[in-house]
């Protein structure tokens, strides 16, 4: 994929249908992408869909494993700015396992019109598409390899912490990485950049084992994967095939709970994170502050729940507690106020909070 500074002009129309498309694929990036100003709106919202791309070729159960790498390792030489692979290719490779029209979700929207967002993302600045496609390829090559390490298996099967932290580095540690890239493209401190890089996989752990945390019986029941370490789960006498049946269920949310702390132990780089990011074209505290804080409310009723992510119930914080947190951070909050805001949303939902001081 060219990143020559011969790019094409953006179309609006396009432009306008990726960020039309971030709302429908993810509610969580959907609300980074519209606190964010322009022109990091866009950067954030191209980089994001480059990468769900692979994601969601990744979590398709329904695609054989060999089919399922094969189509990453396309997806990567379409990425490659030195190999010639279209991106037409790789829609025509993935086409197959398109779902049919009346079942069409909005996550195979976008792989479908993958050449649309590719398009779109090689018409940005050359120095933001060599901030993005490094890491967006190192997150597709990570996910290829354990499609391949699980090819016998039918879906993933994390065997150990280390290898949970491993699979959550290439899911969402490479995405920390790419928006730090974004963000330290002009003048950065040397201590500055240095801070970020240390904290920046971090970040994206902590979003990532939450959401695996909170997701159990969604991530086995649809995708046929389970992050939950098989060691850990073995610990507690659960067999990783059994991990969201009835009878198992004490058992496996001492295991939920045990994910769960291990994402907190992530919580005070991340904030520190925040602390250090640069806020320049258009890059906003509110974008990256607000993921965080609905982390740490999501943490804290899966905590209270556990049992509740090994069922269709699930785990998540409520309408009101989102929109007060959303609030808040548009309101003005800033750095120094970040750390008070968490300790107030670990505590209990926001809104409540803010009901008591109004």
């Amino acid at each position: 994929m060219s990143q020559q500074d011969d790019r094409p002009r953006v179309d609006r129309a396009d432009l306008q249908w990726c960020h039309e498309s971030v709302q429908g694929v993810s509610r969580t990036f959907a609300l980074t992408v519209d606190v964010l100003d322009e022109p990091m709106s866009s950067y954030i919202c191209l980089g994001y869909l480059v990468c769900r791309i692979a994601d969601t070729v990744e979590d398709a159960s329904h695609i054989p494993p060999a089919d399922q790498a094969a189509l990453l390792r396309t997806y990567d030489a379409v990425l490659d700015p030195e190999d010639d692979t279209e991106a037409e290719e790789f829609a025509t490779a993935v086409e197959p396992y398109l779902p049919a029209d009346e079942s069409m979700t909005d996550d195979w929207a976008v792989v479908r019109d993958s050449p649309r967002v590719l398009r779109t993302f090689s018409s940005l600045p050359a120095d933001v598409q060599r901030a993005v496609v490094p890491p967006a390829r190192e997150l597709v090559q990570g996910m290829a390899e354990f499609v391949e390490r699980y090819s016998d298996d039918g879906g993933l099967r994390i065997q150990t912490r280390n290898e949970l932290e491993e699979y959550c580095y290439y899911a969402a540690g490479t995405v920390g990485n790419l928006i730090t890239n974004l963000v330290t493209r002009h003048d950065v401190a040397a201590d500055r950049s240095r801070r970020l890089y240390e904290t920046a996989e971090q970040f994206g752990l902590l979003l990532q084992l939450v959401n695996i945390s909170k997701d159990v019986y969604d991530d086995y029941t649809a995708e046929d994967n389970v992050y939950l370490p098989a060691e850990w789960l073995e610990d507690a006498g659960v067999p990783q095939e059994e991990v969201v049946a009835d009878k198992h269920e004490a058992k496996a949310a001492s295991v939920v709970r045990r994910t769960a702390e291990f994402a907190g132990s992530f919580i005070d780089d991340a904030q520190t994170y925040l602390e250090a990011v640069p806020l320049r074209d258009g890059n906003t505290l509110e974008a990256w502050a607000i993921p965080f804080v609905l982390a740490v409310g999501t943490l804290r009723e899966l905590l209270s729940r556990p049992e509740d992510a090994l069922s269709s119930t699930g785990v998540k914080i409520s309408r009101q507690e989102v929109l007060a947190v959303v609030s808040e951070m548009s309101g003005g909050a800033d750095r120094d106020s970040l750390g008070e805001l968490r300790r107030e949303v670990a505590a209990e939902p926001y809104h409540r909070t803010v009901s008591q001081t109004n």
